[in-house]
């Protein structure tokens, strides 16, 4: 699968169930969550691909987007917008150490509220096949 950059991409999970309040009381509303490689910290500055810092199992995407409207935050993890972070990377191609992530690479988003996937590439030029 190709290799995570920042230079584009999505990770998308669904559903991100956080509590939207009503009158009656917070009601659990299912949201889509989506995080942008773009932001991803740290890149691996020295490893280029197709002339963007590469993302690795140890870089995190610390503001996720979707679930705005469940300000009472999410079941699991309390928070809205929380952080991203992949769970899984190659067992075999390291970038600056790290396990390398990919096109399909697990993910948990909003502080673990929900679990995701990378399913946008960020380049469509270098695959990790292991």
């Amino acid at each position: 699968m190709f290799a995570v950059t920042i230079a584009a991409g999505e990770m998308i999970a669904e559903p991100d169930v956080c509590q939207v309040p009503t009158p009656a009381g917070p009601v659990p509303t299912p949201f889509p969550n989506i995080a942008m490689p773009m932001m991803g910290t740290p890149p691996a500055e020295t490893v280029l691909i197709c002339g963007a810092p590469a993302l690795n199992l140890g870089s995190e995407i610390p503001l996720t987007n979707g679930d705005q409207a469940g300000v009472a935050g999410g079941v699991a993890s309390g928070t809205i917008m929380g952080p991203a972070r992949f769970t899984e990377g190659s067992m075999k191609v390291m970038v600056a150490g790290n396990p390398a992530v990919r096109l399909t690479s697990p993910t948990t988003q909003n502080q673990s509220n929900a679990i995701g996937v990378v399913l946008v590439p960020s380049q469509p030029t270098v695959m990790i096949m292991s």
